[in-house]
């Protein structure tokens, strides 16, 4: 399998070229020529297998260049039960008024971002290693991505991650997983400024095409191919969970922001799993729901980015949104290159006349949810079914509800756990004991390390340059 940019001007690459790459040289982003059709006969055999091999079947659609014994080692060693507490890895739950939720936060981090990042983690140091190349990372998070990031690829040979953050907008417990790494190749940095501003940077830095070379540049950001490959995996996971049979079809809830989550589900639902739709859910930042709901895509600038309760959706740039708008133009390159060019103006852009074709053969629909339907479904599924969820699940269940139609099984993908949000949990429920694995008690308490810089990728490539040239 080769792989070609969404601009269409950047040679075909193997799956080995583009994990490194992060945005591709024409800006765009790497995507198969074509996706891999999944038959009748290979879901039925998928059905029953653990999800190490089932990773192992679906990835390997995609990575045709690694060898297959060194891709099964890779994934045995990155989906185990000591990583992610349970021999079922994202097992599936149904609240007592019939949502289902998929539980992806079992991971070291506690949140969704584990299950690609576990996997790319391995993935970089092998090709790394087999390529006799040093990496450095630069990615920018709005809470998750950073820690999930940062305790995959602590101590890896051969990689150093700079991690960017806008200061003060994360959670105490988010703050505290990243900031409290000790580790010599982990550098945390704090951006006076909104998470588009960190993305923005990470896109300044990628785009200053001598100083990539120089410095070996890659990113994690959702915009990474071996991200959104690693998330196709428990899509099916959670169909064969959710089903008895093949023949069954389910809509999948996705609290989004950046787009990479639900990009997978898209992704997956082209192969031929099926999917009946994709229901994306936003916050405040509800520039994803205006399109799905309208056509118009408008990302705004961060002045209007909200900041809100469940922050790692605090985003009005979707990095992802271009790898579903080539499939939707047909893979049109001029045309995708055109329409991001307006968006690069502030202007963005009108598909009102694709909205038939949106819902109807893809599958999407959206909706989204405030601080305030959020504390309520927090509190309403802690008094029904005893349990506490998150507020980005929260978005996810509130929006579920809001579209469901007669006799359809969603499954809402969750995005962490409550542990990491407790301010949020405790204005939703009062004061109640919020369940925490053991080895993160106290985890506030620990000495941080970050440096806060201004708004300014100048400022972010002396820091690169400081550490790398010494």
């Amino acid at each position: 399998m080769h792989y070609i940019s969404t601009r269409g001007q950047t040679e075909r690459k193997t799956f080995s070229d583009i994990l490194l790459m992060g945005l591709a040289p024409d800006g765009g982003l790497m995507l198969p020529e074509e996706y891999p059709v999944v038959s009748e006969t290979m879901l039925a055999n998928w059905r029953n297998l653990s999800y190490k091999n089932l990773a192992f079947e679906i990835i390997s659609l995609f990575a045709t260049d690694i060898p297959a014994e060194d891709l099964h080692n890779i994934i045995s060693r990155t989906y185990t039960e000591e990583t992610f507490g349970t021999p079922d890895i994202t097992p599936v739950r149904t609240l007592s008024d019939g949502i289902k939720i998929q539980a992806l936060s079992n991971g070291p981090t506690l949140a969704f971002k584990d299950m690609a990042m576990q996997f790319l983690g391995n993935m970089f140091e092998y090709v790394l290693n087999k390529q006799n190349k040093q990496l450095n990372i630069l990615g920018a998070t709005s809470g998750d991505t950073g820690s999930a990031a940062e305790y995959a690829l602590r101590g890896k040979k051969g990689v150093n991650v700079f991690m960017l953050s806008p200061e003060g907008k994360m959670s105490a417990f988010q703050r505290a997983q990243m900031f409290s790494l000790q580790d010599e190749n982990i550098v945390n940095i704090a951006v006076k400024g909104m998470f588009d501003d960190c993305q923005d940077i990470v896109k300044a830095v990628q785009n200053d095409h001598s100083f990539k070379e120089k410095y070996h540049i890659g990113t994690v950001n959702s915009i990474n191919w071996g991200r959104i490959v690693a998330q196709v995996v428990y899509y099916f996971a959670g169909y064969f969970r959710a089903t008895e049979n093949n023949r069954q079809e389910v809509s999948f809830c996705v609290p989004s922001g950046n787009f990479g989550n639900v990009c997978a589900g898209h992704i997956a639902k082209q192969m031929g799993l099926p999917i009946k739709r994709l229901i994306v859910a936003t916050n405040e930042n509800d520039v994803l729901d205006q399109f799905f709901k309208t056509g118009e895509y408008r990302p705004r600038n961060t002045e209007h980015t909200y900041v809100t309760s469940s922050p790692s959706m605090d985003i009005s740039k979707a990095s992802n949104f271009e790898r579903f708008i080539c499939d939707l133009m047909e893979r049109d390159s001029s045309e995708v290159a055109s329409l991001w060019a307006e968006v690069g103006t502030g202007k963005g852009f009108n598909l009102a006349f694709r909205l038939p074709e949106i819902r109807e053969q893809y599958g999407f629909v959206s909706g989204k949810s405030l601080h305030r339907d959020r504390l309520a479904t927090i509190k309403q599924v802690f008094e029904t079914d005893g349990e506490l969820i998150d507020p980005h699940t929260a978005d996810g269940v509130k929006v579920a509800r809001e579209v469901r139609l007669p006799d359809e099984t969603i499954i809402c993908l969750e995005t962490a756990l409550a542990a990491k949000f407790d301010e949020t949990i405790r204005e939703a429920v009062g004061d109640v004991a919020i369940p925490r694995p053991a080895k993160l008690a106290g985890l506030e308490d620990l000495p941080q390390r970050v440096q806060v810089v201004p708004n300014n990728a100048d400022v972010v490539k002396m820091i690169i340059r400081e550490k790398l040239d010494n």
